[in-house]
C-alpha cells in the first residue's frame, strides 16, 4: 500500500516508531507492535507499528522520524510502500561503543531496557540515552554500533536477548543495513527536535522544499521561485534550529555566514568572502546560504557607521538579486533586530517573506518540555502539562535550561557516589540515577523567562482569597481582565472590544497594589511592573523610548498585564506648567498612542494605581484608553471582618478574640491599618512570651503562644486610622465626577445630533 510521509509527534520520536492512518492499518490487518517494510525509490527502513493519531483517520498518512526517514531516504510528502514484515527474536546482539565512553561494569540491563521492542540490523547507528540523555536534546545521547546480530538479518530486542560488547570501537566498524546499503549517518537535528512551530515551520518548508524539490510547479505557474527567508523573534525561539533541521531534512549543501567573520579590515575583501560564499553555494546547488545575526552585516546604510558596512550590504543585495542568476541557492536570515535591517533587503525578489518566531504558547511549551525531556530519566507521575502552564514567557532555549538545570540537580544527588578521580563511571549508578518532581520545581525557581528578562516580575504569589472584602470590585477586574483571556468565544460572538485599561483609585492601604497582584496571578498572564518614576530619564527621547520597550514587549509576550504603580508620577496633566522641561507632558503623549494609537494592543491590559487621580491628565481617563475607573473603597465592617480573618488565619488566637468586635471598633481603619493592627497585637505576644521564658525553653513552650484579646486592645492603642472623614469625603466626591463626566461625555456623543 502506498502512503504520504508526515513528521512524527514529538513526543514518540527516536523509537523507531511508525504512526500509520489507522484505516489503512485495518486494511494490511496491521496491529500495534507489528513490523513493517517501509519502501521507497532508494531506501528501505523496518519500523515497529504505532497506532495512528485520530486526525489522520481516512488520509493514507504514515508518519516517522527523521531517523527512520533517513534510512529509507525519503522527504516529507514523498510516497512509501508499506508492507508487514517478519523479524525475528534476537539471540544475541553485539554492541560496539564509542572509543571515549567511560563506563565501568555491567551495561547490558541499561542497553535491553532502551532497545526493547525496537528493530535492529548489523551496521545501524543507535542513538542511545545512557544516562547521560539527561543533559537535554537529542545530540546528548551515545552513539552506538550494531557489530552482529543473531540470528542475521533485522531482528527485534526483547527481554530474554543476550548483550555483548564488541572488543572494536564503533568508529572502527564499517557496516551495511539490511537492504544491503551503507548505513546512513543519524542527523543532528530532524523536525521532531522542534518544539511548538508548527506552523512557522511548514511556511518555510513550503518556501525552501517545493522550489528544490519540484521546480517544475514554479515554471507551470510562470513564477520565479522565493529566493530568501527571514525568520525573526525574541532570541531563544529557535530561528536557527529551524534552518539547520530544514538543511538536514532536504539534501542540500549548507553554507553558514557569521556576520564578523567576513568583515575585513582591507578595502574590497569583505565584499569578496560574500561573493566566495554565493559563488561556493550556487556550485553545490541546491544549497542554503544560512546568515545567522543579520543585523550586524545588513545594518540601515543610512545608520551604519563605517564604509565597509554600507559596502557590505550594497554587495548582498546584488549578490541576492543581481543581475546574474543564483540558481537554486536559498538564503535563510535570522534576527531578533528586524527594525535595524537595511529596508532594500525587506522586499519581494531579496527576503520574500518573513517569519516571525514567537513566543510559544501553553501547547508549544508542552511539545519543547517533551522533546527536552525525551531522553532523560524521569520518575513516574511527572506531569509537563504542569510546567507547560507555569511557565509564561520561557521560549525554547529558556526550556532546555530548565531540563538541562533539573538534570543537574539530580546528578549533585548521586555526586557523592561518583569517583570523580576515576575515567570511568560505575554502570550501577548511572542507572539509579532519575530526575524527579522536586529537580524540575527547584529548577524552575532559578530560571527567568529570557522573552521578559529587562521587565520580567515573578508572578505575584496572592490570589482572590488574600484579598479582605471589596467584592465588588474583584468582580469588575475579573469582568475586564480576566474574562476576555478566559472567553474569549464570547467577546467574539458579541463583537466586542475587550477594555484596554483599569484605573484603581482610592486612599493609601486599600489593597490597590494587591488587587492588581491578584488579578496578575488568577488571569495566568505575564506581569511587567512599572513604578512610575523608573521610566522618567535625563536624556531627551529617553523616557519615552522606555515607554514603547515596555509595550513592544507587553506584545511579544502576550497575554500580558502592564501595571503602572502610583501612575500619577508620570502621567500629570499636561499644560500644567511643570518644570520638568517637558520630558512629562512628551510619556503622556507616548503612553495614549500606545494605548490607543495606530499599533492594537492584542491581549495586553494596562492596570494602573493611584491615590491622586485628579492629578491625571484627562485624555488618559476617556474609553479605548483607561477606560474602566474602579474605586478602591475604604472597608465598611462586613470588609473589615473579612481583612481580620485573612490577617489572623495563621496566627495563635486565644478564644477570646471577637474579630466582629475589632470590626466594629475600627472604623475609618484600611487594609494596610489592619494588617499593622495584627502585626501589633502579635508582637506584644511574642514580646511578653519571650521574656517571660528562659532562652533554652523557648523550642518547646513555643506552641504554648496565644494573642489575646488584650494584646488587640493595647494595638489598638497604638495603631490609628490613616482615614479620615475629610479624606473619604473627597474620594468619594472623585468617584462622583467620574460618574458624571461618564454620564456626560455619553450625553454629548448622543445628545450633540439634536441640539
Amino acid at each position: 500500500m502506498k502512503l504520504t510521509v508526515k513528521p512524527l509527534k514529538q513526543k514518540d520520536a527516536n523509537r523507531r516508531l511508525a504512526a500509520v492512518d489507522r484505516l489503512a492499518a485495518e486494511e494490511l490487518e496491521l496491529s500495534g507492535g507489528d513490523f513493517i517494510r517501509i519502501d521507497a525509490n532508494e531506501g528501505t527502513a523496518i519500523a515497529r507499528v504505532w497506532p495512528g493519531y485520530p486526525e489522520d483517520d481516512g488520509t493514507g498518512i504514515i508518519r516517522i522520524d527523521g531517523r527512520l526517514r533517513q534510512e529509507a531516504n525519503v522527504g516529507i510528502d514523498d510516497k512509501v510502500t508499506i508492507e508487514k514484515a517478519e523479524v525475528k527474536r534476537a539471540e544475541s546482539i553485539t554492541i560496539a561503543l564509542p572509543q571515549r565512553l567511560g563506563i565501568r561494569g555491567n551495561i547490558d540491563s541499561l542497553i535491553r531496557r532502551e532497545l526493547g521492542g525496537q528493530p535492529v540490523t548489523k551496521g545501524q547507528n543507535v542513538q542511545l540515552p545512557l544516562g547521560f540523555g539527561f543533559m537535554g536534546g537529542q545530540s546528548q545521547a551515545v552513539p552506538l554500533k550494531i557489530a552482529s546480530t543473531s540470528p542475521t538479518g533485522t531482528v527485534v530486542v526483547t527481554d530474554e536477548t543476550e548483550v555483548k560488547i564488541s572488543e572494536k570501537p564503533a568508529e572502527q566498524i564499517h557496516g551495511s543495513t539490511a537492504a544491503g546499503q551503507p548505513a546512513a549517518p543519524t542527523p543532528d537535528i530532524t523536525y521532531e527536535d522542534i518544539g511548538g512551530l508548527d506552523s512557522e515551520l511548514e511556511q518555510v518548508r513550503e518556501m525552501i522544499e517545493l522550489p528544490m524539490r519540484h521546480p517544475e510547479l514554479f515554471k507551470r505557474l510562470g513564477i520565479e521561485p522565493p529566493k530568501g527567508v527571514l525568520l525573526h523573534g525574541p532570541p531563544g525561539t529557535g530561528k536557527t534550529l529551524i534552518a539547520k533541521a530544514v538543511a538536514n531534512e532536504i539534501d542540500a549543501s549548507f553554507h553558514t555566514v557569521s556576520g564578523p567573520e567576513i568583515m575585513s579590515k582591507y578595502y574590497g575583501e569583505s565584499e569578496e568572502q560574500l561573493r566566495d560564499v554565493f559563488e561556493e553555494a550556487s556550485q553545490e546547488a541546491p544549497a542554503i546560504i544560512f546568515m545567522d545575526e543579520l543585523d550586524s552585516i545588513a545594518p540601515k546604510r543610512e545608520e551604519a557607521g563605517g564604509d565597509v558596512e554600507r559596502r557590505v550590504v550594497a554587495q548582498l543585495l546584488s549578490l541576492m538579486d543581481g543581475l546574474e542568476d543564483r540558481g537554486q541557492v536559498v538564503v535563510i536570515g535570522a534576527t531578533n533586530r528586524v527594525d535595524a535591517i537595511d529596508p532594500a533587503l525587506r522586499r519581494g525578489g531579496r527576503f520574500d517573506r518573513e517569519i516571525e518566531i514567537g513566543v510559544p504558547d501553553r501547547d508549544g511549551r508542552k511539545e519543547i518540555l517533551q522533546v527536552h525531556t525525551r531522553n532523560m530519566p524521569l520518575t513516574e507521575g511527572i506531569d509537563l502539562d504542569l510546567y507547560a502552564e507555569n511557565t509564561h514567557g520561557f521560549v525554547g532555549a529558556d526550556l532546555e535550561s530548565l531540563a538541562k538545570e533539573s538534570a543537574m540537580n539530580a546528578l549533585r544527588r548521586i555526586r557523592p557516589q561518583l569517583d570523580l578521580e576515576s575515567d570511568e563511571i560505575d554502570a550501577d549508578v548511572l542507572q539509579s540515577i532519575q530526575v524527579t518532581e522536586n529537580d524540575l520545581k527547584e529548577a524552575l525557581k532559578g530560571i527567568e523567562p529570557s522573552a521578559l528578562r529587562e521587565v520580567f516580575v515573578e508572578v505575584p504569589d496572592v490570589s482572590w482569597e488574600n484579598v479582605g472584602g471589596l467584592e465588588d470590585t474583584k468582580e469588575r477586574l475579573r469582568e475586564t481582565i480576566q474574562w476576555p483571556l478566559e472567553y474569549p468565544e464570547v467577546f467574539e460572538a458579541m463583537d466586542m472590544q475587550s477594555a484596554k485599561g483599569v484605573l484603581l483609585y482610592g486612599p493609601p492601604g486599600t489593597g490597590k497594589t494587591l488587587l492588581a497582584k491578584a488579578v496578575a496571578n488568577e488571569s495566568e498572564s505575564n506581569f511587567i511592573s512599572i513604578k512610575g518614576p523608573e521610566l522618567l530619564n535625563k536624556f531627551v527621547g529617553e523616557s519615552e523610548k522606555g515607554v514603547r520597550e515596555v509595550f513592544s514587549k507587553a506584545r511579544e509576550n502576550a497575554p500580558t498585564i502592564v501595571f503602572f504603580d502610583e501612575i500619577d508620577a508620570i502621567a500629570t496633566e499636561r499644560g500644567s506648567g511643570s518644570t520638568d522641561s517637558g520630558v512629562g507632558e512628551r510619556v503622556v503623549s507616548q503612553l495614549l498612542t500606545e494605548l490607543d494609537g495606530l499599533e492594537t494592543l492584542e491581549d495586553v491590559v494596562v492596570v494602573a494605581t493611584t491615590n491622586r487621580p485628579d492629578l491625571i491628565d484627562s485624555a488618559l481617563l476617556r474609553p479605548g484608553r483607561l477606560d474602566r475607573h474602579v474605586h478602591v473603597p475604604v472597608p465598611d465592617e462586613e470588609a473589615r471582618r473579612a481583612i481580620f480573618a485573612v490577617h489572623t488565619e495563621h496566627k495563635p488566637l486565644a478564644e477570646d478574640v471577637d474579630l466582629d468586635s475589632l470590626a466594629r471598633r475600627t472604623d475609618g481603619y484600611v487594609g494596610a491599618d489592619i494588617e499593622a493592627l495584627c502585626r501589633e497585637a502579635s508582637m506584644a505576644a511574642s514580646r511578653e512570651f519571650i521574656r517571660s521564658v528562659k532562652p533554652e525553653e523557648i523550642g518547646e513552650s513555643v506552641g504554648n503562644v496565644r494573642v489575646t484579646m488584650q494584646h488587640f486592645e493595647n494595638a489598638l492603642d497604638e495603631v490609628n486610622p490613616s482615614v479620615t472623614d475629610d479624606t473619604r469625603k473627597r474620594y468619594d466626591e472623585i468617584e462622583q465626577r467620574f460618574k458624571k463626566s461618564d454620564v456626560e461625555r455619553e450625553e454629548s456623543e448622543f445628545g450633540g445630533a439634536f441640539q
